[in-house]
């Protein structure tokens, strides 16, 4: 793969990344931890690697106008007429197309190619660890969702058992169920790394948000008549 053509499609994900949790500094974490699970899998096409790593997530845009459409459908049909459209042979447009299909966690769509997979745990190693906590925080902080909820009688609740959307339910019901879903031994040892630095982040927050509560609803019914 040339510096030239690199450049050229680099240019066209910077014209469509918008998204600040899933911005462009997203996708060249997500290249460089591809490029890095590559080294340990035989056969990788990097080309391919590296263009689906590129535009995995150029339809962010649209989902996020319209949240009934899924980015990774969008995204791969974007990708594939770009491709088409630039010169690339079908076959290998289509491998790249099936590549962004595939990157997003749902079982009933799962990654096949080798460099499916590898995009595929790239990107999920950006949902763990601290990196995993604050892009969750910043996404959050964008569609005006709190940081966690309460029930009837003040009480944060840790996530386990809310209805409503928060990050202490994200936390409870994705990215704390996340560490054992890759495809790759050297994914899961790097997802391993950053898992106790997650937890010990919701667990301390957790624990000074309950003990404020606690503390300052005792203190003012002292108060209150």
């Amino acid at each position: 793969m040339t510096a030239e053509l690199y450049t050229k499609i680099e240019n066209y994900m910077l014209e469509c990344m918008k998204d600040s949790a899933h911005d462009k500094e997203h996708i060249y974490r997500v290249l460089y931890m591809a490029l890095d699970i590559a080294k340990n899998e035989p056969e990788v096409d990097s080309e391919v690697l590296i263009i689906a790593c590129l535009l995995h997530d150029i339809g962010r845009e649209e989902q996020f106008k319209n949240p009934e459409l899924c980015h990774a459908q969008v995204g791969s049909e974007k990708a594939y007429q770009y491709l088409l459209n630039n010169g690339y042979n079908e076959d290998k447009a289509s491998h790249i197309r099936d590549c962004i299909l595939t990157h997003r966690f749902r079982s009933d769509n799962p990654p096949n190619s080798i460099e499916a997979r590898i995009l595929f745990d790239a990107d999920k190693l950006d949902v763990t660890g601290t990196i995993g906590i604050a892009r969750t925080l910043l996404y959050k902080a964008l569609v005006n969702e709190p940081l966690y909820s309460v029930d009837l009688n003040r009480f944060v609740l840790d996530g386990t058992q809310d209805t409503e959307p928060s990050f202490f339910h994200e936390y409870k019901f994705k990215l704390e169920n996340i560490y054992d879903k890759f495809y790759t031994e050297r994914a899961a040892q790097l997802a391993k790394e950053r898992q106790l630095s997650a937890a010990s982040f919701y667990q301390n927050m957790l624990e000074e948000v309950q003990t404020c509560y606690r503390m300052g609803k005792t203190e003012l019914s002292e108060i209150l008549d």
